[in-house]
């Protein structure tokens, strides 16, 4: 792929339009060469001054921000599931109470269907007596 001469022919002008077409070749050039993930950090190169010290402190920065996102994130998941693992036991605590309660109720009932019974029967029969 042959890439087109960059080259150009500028009559003399004065010193800040010179700077002004050079700046624009330069930004052509960066657009022809350079994907635009690169250009993102070459651009950060040039406020730098070229040291890529901003660059290295942005990305240990990312790195570390993703990293407390991440343990923050565990944290709260961890939370999240004691906190329904607590609910699931209490609820079964409550579900055994409610449980007894039922069965002791159930036998209650049963007594008072047999007293009930007995009572009927013997009024049934002291009502046929008379």
């Amino acid at each position: 792929m042959e890439r087109p001469s960059l080259e150009i022919h500028l009559p003399d002008t004065h010193e800040e339009g010179k700077l002004y077409v050079v700046d624009s070749l330069n930004n052509l050039n960066k657009l022809n060469v350079c994907p635009d993930e690169s250009q993102h950090a070459l651009d950060e190169e040039e406020n730098t001054g070229g040291t890529g010290e901003n660059t290295a402190g942005s990305n240990i920065r990312n790195q570390c921000l993703y990293f407390v996102t991440f343990i923050l994130t565990l944290i709260v998941s961890l939370a999240l599931v004691s906190f329904v693992i607590f609910l699931i036991i209490q609820t079964r605590n409550k579900m055994d109470q409610i449980s007894s309660r039922l069965i002791s109720e159930k036998k209650n009932i049963e007594e008072l269907k047999k007293m009930n019974n007995m009572i009927l029967k013997h009024l049934h029969h002291s009502g046929t007596k008379e």
